[in-house]
């Protein structure tokens, strides 16, 4: 109902016309929605929104429209791509919009909103990582003016008040904006004429001037545009000028914003304006680049570790990468990972808790300042003990958690009894005593199998507090778990800040998956599915496909709370990080899903997915369902595989079920099945090797065409490349050329809009949970969905040389890369540079000729010269980051190169069981003190134009306010500034730019 006292007593209510302008370009079918925060703009109900209309200036799509606003009126707002039914198809990045209208408007005139469309990367400014650590010194600037503050007044009938918005993240303290342009009130071009703008807070800076109708210096008289639009015509008359902003520094040095110039149409045949608000974005400079390392948590080696990295080396590593020119240090996944007690929990991806962080990279010296003589000799003892070539995970393990004991009992009444402990479990103990009692029960019942706890199979809050009371006999136990991530967290902190101040981001990895038996598929059962797998399937890594062992999420389950227990990960990662890599984000769009009963990657399919339908292969042809989906196994396949040993393993293991036909006993049917009955009766067969008569059976076991669905015999899905198969060459062609057809459909096809729409589901739940820069690996089988998926959310993809993402190449060109990546020579997941050179004679040619351009022959070594041209081409790539492993930065120096290559490998994706434990053979301290490789990486840092860390000098100098001693190649954390060289009335075209 209209509130009629609005009205009462005479009093009129003043309204104000607010028109909204974006230029957008649509597909058929789509249309452009603005929707905000009250009931004007439809309270976040986009259904209930301001729809706008498209018309034509110029070669723009334009989409406008107007409502009517009491004055005073204040709101957010979004602008949302929709379809006819007003479904959300898409919706801008980055933070709401806020209309403030300026005081001084009176009754009825319009206010015009002049707004660009927010894109994924628009955002990533205002991420941690560039707000918090890169311009970490301008975002401490003084508010100036408030946002949508309007200086000036309104002095004539025919006169506009402009107000200019600008976002410029990255400017130095001493610097100003400007902006130039075609009108007397801009400058004409000149910047100390131009207008200067004020810094509104948020990285936003704005300033206001009058314009008259008659002062717009129109490039023609007038302008006729005549627009269609439902069946009619409308004429317009417009004036418009051109402009630009700058920086300006106090030492006169000049930074015009790349690009066109900006243009200002304004109405003057319709309702006139009379504030026209230009929001125009981020400020258009040359893009930021930088450089990182990257390197295990586990495998750095200093001169105080206990056979392993620790948290607190982080702050050598730190220094060291400012020393070489990096703004970033990458390390692999740090939660805890104790599931079995034993080296295999040296994989970092298969956490015991997604929350708790690991004991491994604890510092036990650093526990206490009253450490006894007794305990620091035993810590010396045991450094010299575990200092070895490579890690040793249960030694190092159990050695730092016996120690951390020692001084627990020592002073576990001083450490949870204080103010810091105190508050630190307050803060985190929804995750804390679940895994505090998680790992009693583990230990008590010697496994971290729940389903094998007995009554504390099912996790109830009841049961937990029980176990974690202080009545309890085993609170000490408890407490041990509660003190050792206190410590950890401390430590982390003091590293993490450390890094901030420094300049330097610290870039966490967010695994796809958390193991089985863990405390988070204990506390959530119903947010994992238990009897499936995750993996990956065949691909660059590995031509069988991975089995993780993880199981697959739920996301029916998550969605029900928008994701909490995503948003709570990414909120404790943010504690310590400013930006971090999702892995495996293709998980995120469509997961490889496998039966928990197999062992291998390669029989699976993707989770969610659209099937083949029992109807749909009937129309086709198709009949036999059970000689497609089961396995095809023929007497002439057994004597071809096993030989003249063929009866032995057919007596062993299958039944005749027809003349010269097979099928797998039931003790035997699935991989798990025959892994168990290999062990018991190999050596009674004596036929060959256990492994390579499991790989021939499993080879069997996977021989079928159609993989029918567990929970619906209806449904099947092409098992992936099928044609590899003897059950598929032995059909008819009729038969091979329908499933041909369909195995592409279902892998490259039919998917692709429900994948979108899974990915624009889950995805942001994750990037709006923390302000965290967020970079996606997307190696693998890429749907071609992801990269604009990827785009639109501002993810930054990855790419290595050696897995070009470019169909019909062999090796990567980074000088092609776009924008968005991070580019890097190799990864953790595949043979450092010096191995991959070293492992391929023939390849190593074909690069050789390809990406150096020569036909001589390469060295068969990695040489420093061959490491320098092939990390010079990456640093020199347009890629937002290149980020490179210690190893392959090592490689520049022939002194460091005396290790076996392959020694230096982090992981072996093929190997489900791969012992993690690379340990970097010199120290940190030495790589500190090592002043030639330190040069040698920053001269190329700084060679390539990449943002580098301003030196101790600098941030001094920067400090007290003379920004202008600074020498210009170090401005702006190592961006060069070139002076201008050119007239006023060239700056559109010639004058210099900041060059990142």
């Amino acid at each position: 109902m209209v509130n009629l006292g609005l009205f009462s007593e005479g009093k009129s209510l003043k309204s104000v016309n607010v028109s909204f302008r974006i230029p957008y370009y649509t597909h058929w079918g789509q249309s452009l929605l603005v929707c905000g925060s009250e009931p004007l703009l439809g309270s976040w109900n986009v259904k209930k929104g301001l729809l706008l209309s498209p018309f034509h200036q110029g070669d723009e799509l334009i989409w406008g429209g107007s409502l009517t606003v009491p004055a005073g009126f204040g709101c957010e707002y979004s602008y949302y791509v929709v379809d006819d039914e007003r479904n959300v198809l898409r919706w801008e990045a980055g933070k709401k919009r806020k209309l403030l209208l300026p005081d001084e408007v009176q009754d009825r005139e319009v206010v015009e909103l002049h707004d660009l469309w927010q894109a994924g990367s628009d955002s990533l400014p205002f991420k941690s990582a560039f707000k918090n650590v890169i311009f970490r010194r301008s975002s401490s600037l003084d508010i100036e003016i408030p946002l949508g503050f309007i200086h000036n007044k309104l002095d004539h009938e025919d006169s506009i008040i402009v107000q200019f918005k600008i976002c410029c993240p990255n400017i130095e303290a001493a610097a100003a904006i400007y902006v130039i342009g075609s009108s007397l009130k801009l400058g004409r071009w000149k910047i100390q004429d131009g207008l200067k703008l004020n810094y509104a807070g948020d990285s936003t800076w704005q300033a206001d001037c009058v314009v008259q109708k008659d002062e717009f210096p129109i490039k023609y008289p007038f302008a006729c545009c005549i627009i269609l639009w439902s069946k009619k015509y409308y004429y317009s008359l417009l004036g418009f000028f051109t402009y630009k902003y700058s920086k300006y520094g106090k030492a006169e040095n000049i930074a015009l914003e790349t690009g066109p110039n900006r243009e200002l149409f304004v109405d003057f045949s319709a309702s006139q304006p009379k504030y026209i608000i230009l929001s125009d974005g981020m400020m258009r400079e040359m893009p930021w680049r930088g450089a990182g390392v990257a390197i295990p948590m586990f495998s750095i080696r200093s001169e105080a570790d206990l056979g392993v990295g620790e948290f607190l080396d982080l702050k050598l590593l730190v220094d060291w990468a400012v020393d070489s020119g990096f703004h970033l240090v990458q390390l692999l996944p740090i939660n805890d990972t104790s599931v079995n007690k034993m080296w295999w929990d040296s994989y970092p991806y298969s956490s015991l808790s997604v929350f708790a962080l690991h004991p491994l990279y604890l510092r036990v010296q650093a526990l206490s300042e009253n450490i006894p003589e007794e305990i620091k000799q035993e810590i010396q003892m045991a450094r010299e003990q575990l200092d070895g070539k490579d890690v040793d995970y249960e030694a190092s393990m159990s050695t730092k958690l016996s120690i951390a004991h020692k001084i627990f009992v020592l002073e576990k009444d001083l450490i949870l009894n204080s103010s810091s402990f105190q508050n630190f479990f307050s803060e985190n103990e929804d995750w804390l005593k679940p895994y505090a009692a998680f790992c009693f029960l583990r230990d008590f019942f010697e496994t971290s199998d729940h389903s094998q706890w007995g009554t504390f199979s099912q996790f109830s809050t009841k049961k937990l507090e029980k176990l974690v009371s202080k009545d309890a006999i085993h609170y000490d136990i408890i407490c041990f778990h509660h003190y050792i991530q206190f410590h950890l967290h401390l430590q982390l902190s003091e590293s993490a800040e450390y890094a901030r101040k420094k300049g330097v981001i610290l870039k966490g990895d967010l695994p796809i998956g958390v193991d089985r038996n863990s405390v988070d598929t204990w506390v959530y059962p119903t947010l994992f599915r238990m009897t499936t797998a995750t993996g990956a399937p065949p691909d660059y890594f590995d031509k069988n496909g991975q089995n993780w062992g993880f199981p697959t999420y739920n996301w029916e389950e998550m969605s029900k709370d928008n994701y909490a227990w995503w948003r709570a990960r990414l909120t404790q990662m943010a504690k310590y990080f400013t930006a971090y890599r999702i892995d495996h984000i293709l998980g995120f769009f469509r997961i490889w899903e496998l039966p928990d009963h197999a062992m291998t990657g390669l029989v699976g399919k993707f989770r969610p997915s659209i099937p083949l339908s029992q109807e749909e292969l009937e129309r086709e042809g198709i009949w036999d369902f059970d000689r497609l989906s089961r396995p095809y196994i023929v007497e002439e396949t057994l004597q071809d595989k096993f030989g003249p040993s063929w009866t032995v393993i057919a007596c062993n293991f299958m039944n005749e079920f027809a003349k010269h036909r097979y099928e797998f006993k039931e003790d035997c049917n699935t991989e798990k099945k025959v892994a168990s009955k290999l062990k018991s009766c190999a050596e009674k067969l004596f036929l060959e090797s256990e492994d390579k008569l499991r790989r021939d059976l499993f080879d069997l076991l996977q021989n079928i065409v159609l993989i029918r669905d567990p929970e619906d015999p209806r449904k099947f899905y092409p098992r992936f490349n099928l044609e590899d198969t003897s059950s598929f060459k032995d059909l008819d062609e009729h038969s091979k050329n329908v499933m041909k057809r369909l195995y592409y459909d279902y892998y490259f096809q039919r998917q692709e809009g429900l994948w979108r729409e899974n990915a624009l589901k889950t995805l942001p739940a994750l990037l709006n949970s923390s302000d965290m820069l967020a970079c996606g690996e997307d190696l693998g089988l890429i749907p071609s969905c992801v990269h604009p998926v990827m785009q639109e959310l501002g993810l930054i993809v990855l790419r290595i040389q050696r897995m070009p993402s470019e169909p019909g190449l062999e090796f990567g060109i980074p000088s092609q890369y776009s924008y968005m990546t991070v580019c890097a020579p190799s990864c953790h997941d595949c043979s450092t540079l010096r191995a991959w050179w070293e492992e391929d004679e023939e390849r190593r040619r074909r690069f050789f000729k390809t990406m150096v351009g020569s036909d001589k022959l390469p060295p068969s070594q990695c040489i420093p010269e061959i490491a320098h041209f092939i990390l010079r081409q990456h640093v020199e790539a347009p890629s937002m980051w290149a980020i490179f492993p210690l190893q392959d930065l090592m490689a520049l120096k022939e002194e460091y190169t005396s290790r076996p290559a392959a020694e230096e490998t982090v992981n072996d994706p093929t190997n489900p069981k791969h012992y993690w434990r690379y340990r970097v053979h010199v120290t940190l301290e030495s790589l500190v003190k090592d002043k030639e490789l330190k040069t040698a990486i920053k001269d190329l840092v700084r060679g390539s134009g990449r943002s580098y860390p301003p030196s101790e000098e600098v941030e001094v100098q920067a400090a007290s306010g003379k920004a202008s001693a600074v020498p210009k190649q170090q401005l702006s954390g190592g961006q060069e500034k070139v002076p201008p060289t050119t007239q006023p009335n060239e700056i559109s075209k010639n004058k210099s730019v900041a060059v990142a």
